[in-house]
């Protein structure tokens, strides 16, 4: 194997993996999905002209694949029209392992909100608050414009809040009906 393609597989491969763990919220596919960014990348190397960092390309690479995949899924549900096959293939109610290990409230009401948000906030959401770039490197990474991610990050903010505030009064409210009876 390639001693370059070695050396980016494992500096990135934890990134890669948990950008598209986030996207799609289920371990196996983001397997998957790490594997075919690594396809792309082993076909695509050889033109990299290095105009952004190593990472900032692979996380484009990333994105793309994140968006095949939920095209596909779109797809699938409409041909097979069934709400038991739509539920299965998006994975809502599989927790992800921050949620298992850390089991505090506040941070699975944002795993929830994050999941209600949009493809394209979430993108933003997870570049540049989990994955750590700048709002130059985010929009390098998704061929945004920087206003573009600045406008989707604070909408995507925004909305995160929203759903997470939504939640919170009926987590709120069952709580009490619970305690009621």
């Amino acid at each position: 194997m390639d001693p370059v393609f070695e050396q980016l597989y494992e500096k990135y491969h934890h990134d890669l993996f948990n950008f598209l763990f986030y996207m799609v919220r289920n371990r196996e596919q983001a397997e998957d999905l790490v594997q075919e960014v690594y396809v792309r990348v082993l076909r695509s190397y050889k033109r990299f002209k290095g105009q952004c960092s190593e990472k900032t390309w692979l996380l484009s690479i990333a994105r793309h694949v994140a968006i095949d995949f939920f095209r596909k899924q779109k797809r699938r549900r409409q041909w097979a029209g069934s709400a038991e096959w739509s539920e299965e293939q998006i994975g809502a109610d599989e927790p992800i392992p921050e949620e298992m290990a850390i089991q505090k409230e506040e941070i699975q009401l944002m795993y929830r909100g994050l999941a209600r948000c949009t493809v394209d906030q979430r993108l933003v959401l997870v570049l540049r608050f989990i994955q750590s770039l700048s709002i130059a490197e985010t929009a390098e990474a998704l061929g945004w414009t920087e206003s573009k991610v600045k406008t989707t990050q604070h909408r995507a903010l925004k909305a995160l809040k929203q759903y997470m505030e939504e939640e919170a009064k009926q987590e709120g409210w069952r709580c009490e009906k619970a305690q009621l009876e």
